[in-house]
């Protein structure tokens, strides 16, 4: 059964999220994601995505009549309405050259149903791009990192081999100096061939295994 997602606006008020998630948990309900921001009117905006649940109806229900909530609305899930996400990190021209790749691929590939979103951002410094990298695990729907750079390793090398020991990640290096390319799953040398194959790996439209070119560089 596919997640739901339900957005909840309520009065900014302690205790309120409590008395949300007391009444999820009730129906034995998993939230695998939440976003939580105070709007311009000092209203609260609770967005969950919930598992498996069948009974969405009485669910909604109970959470209105707590006090505190103003409105629930039911959405489509994000996973489902904007897909997996491909995350390029680096500097310079490298980086517009992968997205290039990516973007056009990914074009390809939603054009038969998938959707697959590209997020850049130039970052330079061994500090700044493993604390980038070591948030990957806090981001929704990322399935792909691709990095771009000259020169890369120590703290980014660590980082990486972090975040993937906890999530299904692949990453996706440019053939440079440095230990990034030794936790690679891939290294390329052509920055748009790497945009590319970032895309080809995450897609389930794409005839491809990264595991069979895992260590290779090209």
């Amino acid at each position: 059964m596919p997640n739901t997602a339900i957005t909840i606006k309520s009065l900014e008020k302690k205790g309120v999220l409590d008395e949300i998630t007391n009444v999820i948990s009730s129906y034995g309900v998993n939230i695998s994601y939440t976003h939580l921001f105070i709007e311009k009117n000092n209203l609260g905006s609770i967005n969950l995505e919930l598992e498996s649940i069948d009974n969405i109806e009485q669910l909604i229900s109970d959470i209105k009549s707590i006090d505190a909530v103003q409105s629930v609305e039911i959405h489509g899930s994000l996973n489902d309405i904007y897909g997996k996400r491909i995350i390029i990190f680096g500097g310079g021209a490298q980086v517009s050259q992968v997205a290039m790749g990516a973007i056009t691929e990914a074009d390809r590939h939603n054009i038969r149903g998938e959707r697959i979103s590209i997020d850049t951002i130039p970052l330079v410094g061994e500090e700044d791009i493993a604390e980038a990298v070591e948030a990957l695990s806090r981001l929704p729907r990322v399935s792909a990192l691709v990095l771009a750079g000259s020169l890369m390793g120590g703290k980014i090398a660590e980082a990486i081999s972090n975040v993937k020991s906890e999530h299904d990640l692949t990453v996706i290096s440019l053939n440079m100096p440095g230990s990034v390319t030794e936790v690679a799953d891939l290294v390329i040398s052509d920055p748009i061939q790497a945009g590319v194959m970032a895309v080809m790996s995450i897609a389930d439209t794409a005839i491809f295994d990264i595991k069979k070119l895992k260590k290779n560089k090209f």
